[in-house]
């Protein structure tokens, strides 16, 4: 049995907007909430890019950097007091046993010339070696000293930047709470305003809005429409002229809703 073939369905033509109706002192009311929204937005804006935040980050991270060079600069100091030790033992070690043959000799203990030789032979040896101990252990404090410093250096810069960040932080959450009071009043005043706007005219404002940079609604004045700050050609104006007052207008080019005012121009 063969299939029978069926044509796809027609694409449907062009669609045309639907015509929505609100009465003028409505419409004016959407310029207020357009107002709110971007004053909302202003703020939102601010929070986000708050100098105080930017340098709050850039403090952060200078005091982690700090803190991970203390920690390389006290592990330095921790490695030369241990190599210090080391070198005070060796010293001390040799001055002992320089001592001990020292007492030796003065006390005659010694009577073969031989011996005698051979223990005068190891006290200037044991000198020398003392000497060279003693340039090493020297050497290794001064080095220690210096470490010491800068381990010392980087723990004030470290504190210096903490209590920056204390104060600008303070400042920041300040300004944030300031913005907060601000933007909570702003949604105060939205809820009013919308509270009488018909539901479909708000929907299509914040389609709009989401879609042209936050501006959904825009006043019509001196023939220039506020939204994209273009001037309406004549055949927009003469269309415009002939709707009734409640039509929604939206404009031909950006699209947005185009608020007739007593200054419109028309």
């Amino acid at each position: 049995m063969r299939g029978r073939c069926t044509s796809p369905p027609r694409s449907p033509g062009p669609t045309k907007e639907l015509t929505l109706n609100a009465d003028p002192a409505v419409q004016l009311r959407l310029l207020d909430v357009q107002a709110v929204d971007q004053r909302l937005d202003q703020l939102a804006h601010r929070r986000k890019t708050l100098p105080e935040a930017a340098e709050l980050e850039t403090l952060a991270a200078e005091h982690s950097r700090l803190r991970d060079a203390e920690v390389v600069a006290g592990t330095v100091v921790a490695d030369l007091e241990r190599e210090q030790k080391r070198a005070d033992t060796e010293v001390e070690q040799v001055r002992a046993r320089k001592d001990r043959d020292q007492k030796r000799l003065d006390a005659g203990q010694v009577s073969s010339a031989k011996e005698l030789e051979s223990l005068q032979s190891e006290i200037a040896s044991l000198n020398r070696r003392q000497g060279v101990l003693e340039d090493a252990e020297i050497e290794i404090m001064e080095r220690l000293e210096e470490a010491q410093n800068q381990a010392a250096a980087l723990a004030a810069d470290r504190d210096s930047v903490a209590k920056k960040a204390q104060e600008v932080q303070a400042a920041r959450d300040a300004a944030w709470a300031q913005i907060d009071e601000d933007a909570a009043s702003g949604r105060a005043e939205r809820e009013t305003l919308v509270a009488g706007i018909p539901a479909d005219l708000l929907a299509l404002y914040e389609k709009i809005r989401a879609d042209r940079g936050g501006i959904g609604a825009a006043a019509l004045r001196q023939r220039r429409c506020e939204g994209c700050m273009m001037q309406l050609d004549a055949a927009e104006l003469v269309r415009i002229r002939g709707l009734a007052p409640d039509v929604v207008v939206r404009h031909d080019e950006c699209r947005r809703i185009l608020v007739r005012t007593p200054e419109s121009g028309l």
